[in-house]
């Protein structure tokens, strides 16, 4: 009996350490997979709105891009939406096209959000790599990217509209 609760609290033991182990290599490394280098090409990708229609980010060359990484369960990433989609209005017809990224979540979820945001610019999910691409974590996560297709500024956190504004103002070619 104290054999089998000796080796039980072993293997709990074990299985802990090798947690906390993977948790302060990952933290410790977590800088290293930033990739995304201000003044740097932005890294390409290839993604299908929720329309059915192909965005490649390189095709955005001669344009602003503001890109934003969200997900309709990021409280932060709801309350900006509204401000992204008016400030969208005001400069889409002034070259800064708007490309929102959804983390992986079904399309029954996110056109159930733009539907109730009002969202008209481009809504994409990601499964993965180009979140990997750009090394996102947390949410939400904004990238300016310039006519040459360069990144510019990367923003973490929640936008307020006059932020918003001025991105799109930084961007415009």
């Amino acid at each position: 009996m104290k054999n089998k609760r000796l080796i039980t609290r072993t293997i709990i033991l074990a299985v802990m350490a090798l947690a906390i182990g993977y948790t302060l290599y990952a933290n410790m490394n977590k800088d290293k997979n930033q990739k995304i280098e201000i003044g740097k090409p932005a890294p390409d990708f290839v993604l299908v709105d929720m329309k059915g229609n192909k965005h490649r980010l390189s095709d955005y060359k001669g344009q602003g891009v503001f890109l934003n990484f969200w997900a309709t369960w990021c409280k932060p990433c709801e309350r900006e939406m509204p401000y992204i989609e008016n400030q969208y209005q005001q400069f889409k017809d002034q070259g800064v096209q708007v490309l929102a990224i959804d983390s992986g979540e079904s399309e029954l979820a996110v056109n159930r959000f733009i539907e109730r945001k009002g969202m008209t610019f481009p809504v994409m999910i990601d499964e993965g790599p180009v979140q990997a691409a750009y090394g996102i974590n947390p949410l939400p996560i904004t990238f300016l990217i310039d006519k040459e297709g360069n990144v510019v500024k990367s923003h973490t956190g929640e936008l307020d509209e006059k932020t918003v504004r001025d991105f799109m103002e930084q961007i415009k070619p």
